[in-house]
């Protein structure tokens, strides 16, 4: 196994079996926690050696790919739709806001500040927020530490998916029961448009000119720029290259969806993951297991933190908690979870098609805005800021 072919293929046949069941259970078993159970059953039962990842090509490609990444997640960002949405934005920001305070007030209590801060980033977000984590604990020396973002980040969506669907199929009822037919005609027109809307802003660069290399080029370009900003003022380097792909969206020198573009974004995540498991090479079973007290504490006090902060926000903004709450626990699936869950619970509540339709998009809109808000931008301003605590 010390080819790097070969050994990139057998940690991209774990991603290949991760993302087949996440697929086939409509994203209720994460992908993530699949390649996480299996790297280590692999690693524990010594059918892999513990340098299989650092012999791999891709676990340098993926340490290399992380400031290009965090830009283009910047891209991602739709402010024109977030702008027509802020009542979403401050529930879903008001979740992740106070379940971070909750698990920094009460974990430190019972384990220790640097645990209650390794749970906070991916709890509150997806895979950017957990490379983050485990790369800064890791720099540390805190491995043991890593286990507990590996299995917050594994096993958030099976809490969130099931707790937002049931406050959402409520809210779905409510929608049907309460609209009449031609109401439901109507928002089916302006409703649909945020979905359906295009970029009109022009990119600084001529289609023809748009190829891969370009695309990528000008995402190094972004990553460089934050890495220099960060080294010069000490502000962690994730949060320029956050607020550089957001600017550079908006005045047109990137592109949205700029890995996408170039058809990237699959390498790069698969490198990225795969250099994150090489963090948990010195994770031991009886570790594993020493960790899961304080991973299930950080879960249940952030689970609640989330649903308390979407609660009050809820009526803040006048908002029915039915349609609230499941905004803000986007925190904990994000895309394409949130798209996913609409889709399901739009499917099951519906009679006909007209009504699955306008149930569909009555809550696409918000669910989606709170994902971007959570897991695309917050999580990441929320790890790197804590993760310089440590």
């Amino acid at each position: 196994m010390s080819d790097p072919v070969v050994t990139t293929m057998i940690i991209l046949l774990l991603l290949g079996v991760g993302e087949f069941l996440s697929i086939i259970s409509r994203a209720r078993i994460p992908m993530l926690l699949v390649v996480i159970m299996g790297y280590l059953s692999l690693l524990w039962t010594g059918i892999i050696p513990k340098d299989m990842i650092s012999s791999s090509a891709m676990s340098a490609f993926g340490a290399m790919m992380i400031a290009p990444l965090i830009v283009h997640m910047g891209t991602l960002v739709p402010f024109k739709l977030l702008k027509s949405q802020i009542r979403a934005v401050f529930i879903a920001l008001s979740g992740i806001t106070v379940a971070a305070v909750l698990v920094l007030a009460i974990i430190p209590l019972f384990f220790s500040y640097a645990s209650a801060v390794a749970g906070i980033g991916p709890l509150t977000g997806g895979t950017i927020a957990f490379i983050l984590t485990t790369d800064k604990l890791q720099e540390l020396g805190l491995t043991g530490l890593i286990t507990i973002p590996a299995l917050v980040i594994a096993v958030q969506k099976l809490v969130g998916m099931p707790l937002a669907a049931n406050f959402l199929r409520r809210h779905a009822e409510e929608v049907k029961r309460t609209m009449c037919p031609s109401a439901l005609e109507a928002a089916a027109t302006t409703e649909a448009a945020p979905e359906t809307e295009e970029t009109t802003s022009k990119s600084w660069i001529p289609e023809k000119y748009q190829t891969s290399v370009m695309l990528l080029l000008q995402l190094f370009i972004g990553g460089s720029l934050a890495i220099f900003l960060g080294n010069v003022t000490g502000i962690s380097y994730s949060l320029w290259a956050l607020i550089i792909g957001i600017i550079g969206a908006l005045i047109g020198f990137y592109n949205d969806k700029m890995l996408d573009r170039s058809n990237s974004f699959g390498i790069a995540m698969a490198g990225l993951i795969i250099y994150t498991l090489g963090a948990m090479n010195d994770i031991t079973p009886s570790m594993f297991l020493g960790y899961i007290p304080i991973v299930l504490a950080t879960m249940g006090i952030g689970v609640i933190g989330i649903i308390v902060g979407g609660v009050l926000a809820s009526k803040l903004m006048k908002w029915k908690l039915d349609k609230g709450v499941p905004v803000a626990l986007t925190a904990l699936f994000g895309f394409p979870g949130d798209y996913l869950l609409c889709e399901e619970v739009s499917r099951s509540v519906a009679e006909n098609d007209q009504q699955q339709k306008i149930i569909f998009n009555e809550i696409l809109t918000p669910m989606l805005v709170g994902g971007f808000t959570t897991v695309t931008t917050a999580s990441i301003v929320v790890a790197s800021i804590l993760i310089q605590t440590l």
